[in-house]
C-alpha cells in the first residue's frame, strides 16, 4: 500500500492533529431524480430514507440547543450515511459515503433576513463518495440497475473532492451529535448549533460531517473543488472570490493521503473494494 521508497508518514498523527487530507484514492458520484432516493434504498444495506426528507430540527434536540438556519448552514445538516452495495449472494462490491448537498431554501440568504433563493420542486440531490479505483465498474452497476428509475447517475469527480480531518482531539470527541467546537460557541450551558456548524462550513454551506463509522475516525466532508460566487452589486458578473475547499484546513496541518492511509489502518478500519474482501 506505501512505497518502499517514498518517505514514510509519521504515525503520531494523535499527538500532532488534528491533520486534514484530500482523498484522491475517492470519487464523487451524484444521483439526483426524484427516485433517487427509493432508488438506493432498494439496492444498498442501509436506510438512505433520512437523506430524502430531512426533519426540521435535530431529533432529541432539547431547550439547552438551539437550531436556526445561518446564511451558509441550513437550518439541519442531514448528517451523512455509510453503506454498501452487495451482489445478490451478499458479497461485498462497494462502500459509499451518501451526503445530501444542502438546499438553497433551507437557509438564509446572504444578508440573513431571509430564507435563500431556491426551488423546493427541485428533484432530490445524493453525492455518493466512492473508491475512485472501482469508479467505472461502479457506474456501469447502478446504471444496469437504474432500469426506468427517474434518476441520473454521473461522475462528478471534476467539480468536487472528498477530505477527511483526522488525529489529535478528533479521535477524543464528543459523540456523533457533537462537533469539537461545541463546547466554545453559545450561551451558558445551551449549545447553539446553528453557529457551532456555522464554523464547520465554508461560506456555501457545505461543512464537515463526523465520520459516519466511528467517532474516533474524525471528520469526513465532500466539497467544491472551485465554486465562483455571483457579486451581489454587479449581478451580470462573477466576483473573484474563491468559496470552494474544505474549512478550518490549516496549511501546516493539511497532509499527503497517505497519512490518513496509515492512521486509518492502524485504528483496524478498511475501506473501498481493495482492502474490504
Amino acid at each position: 500500500l506505501l512505497s518502499s521508497g517514498a518517505q514514510q508518514p509519521s504515525s503520531s498523527s494523535a499527538a500532532v492533529g488534528p491533520l486534514a487530507c484530500r482523498l484522491g484514492s475517492r470519487s464523487v458520484v451524484r444521483f439526483r431524480g426524484p427516485d433517487a432516493a427509493k432508488f438506493l434504498q432498494g439496492l444498498l444495506t442501509n436506510d438512505v430514507r433520512p437523506l430524502a426528507v430531512p426533519p426540521a430540527a435535530a431529533v432529541g434536540s432539547d431547550e439547552s440547543s438551539s437550531h436556526f438556519p445561518m446564511p451558509n448552514v441550513s437550518l439541519y445538516h442531514s448528517p451523512p450515511i455509510y453503506a454498501a452495495l452487495l451482489t445478490p449472494h451478499g458479497r461485498f462490491l462497494y462502500d459509499l459515503f451518501l451526503y445530501r448537498p444542502p438546499p438553497a431554501d433551507h437557509k438564509l440568504d446572504r444578508t440573513g433576513s431571509g430564507p435563500g433563493k431556491g426551488d423546493p420542486h427541485d428533484p432530490l440531490t445524493l453525492l455518493a463518495d466512492v473508491d475512485a479505483v472501482v469508479l467505472d465498474e461502479l457506474l456501469d452497476c447502478f446504471n444496469k440497475y437504474r432500469l426506468r428509475s427517474k434518476v441520473d447517475i454521473e461522475n462528478v469527480s471534476k467539480e468536487f473532492a472528498c477530505w477527511q480531518r483526522f488525529g489529535g482531539n478528533l479521535s477524543n470527541a464528543a459523540p456523533s451529535t457533537q462537533e469539537p467546537e461545541a463546547a466554545s460557541v453559545g450561551w451558558g450551558t445551551g449549545i447553539d448549533h446553528a453557529v457551532e456548524s456555522s464554523a464547520q462550513g465554508n461560506s456555501i454551506g457545505w461543512k464537515w460531517c463526523k465520520d459516519p463509522r466511528l467517532d474516533c475516525l474524525g471528520y469526513r466532508g465532500i466539497f467544491h473543488l472551485t465554486q465562483f460566487v455571483r457579486d451581489c452589486t454587479h449581478k451580470a458578473f462573477f466576483s473573484a472570490e474563491k468559496v470552494g475547499g474544505a474549512p478550518l484546513v490549516e496549511s501546516d496541518k493539511e497532509v499527503d493521503e497517505r497519512h490518513y492511509l496509515l492512521w486509518r489502518l492502524q485504528q483496524g478500519v478498511a475501506e473501498g473494494s481493495t482492502e474490504i474482501p
